[in-house]
């Protein structure tokens, strides 16, 4: 064995993975008023796959984190 540890954000996501993710971003979208071929849809994206990766896992959570970093998202683009 390497001795080698892996994190969550090291393994590649399942397609069911992916299909929650895919929920929580929809849903995030619908509740922020995002279009979704938007930057900002970009950056909901982008976080929605990091927050999955350092384990939130329920599809809830993930658009309650979006929805509460709403400010930040913004800011991330200037």
């Amino acid at each position: 064995m390497s001795g080698k540890h892996t994190n969550a954000s090291d393994q590649p996501l399942t397609s069911v993975d992916l299909d929650l993710c895919q929920r929580a971003f929809d849903s995030a979208l619908f509740e922020l008023n995002i279009d979704k071929e938007s930057e900002e849809a970009g950056r909901v994206a982008a976080l929605i796959i990091r927050l999955f990766q350092q384990g939130v896992s329920n599809e809830r959570h993930l658009t309650a984190l979006v929805s509460a970093s709403r400010g930040r998202l913004y800011h991330m683009s200037l």
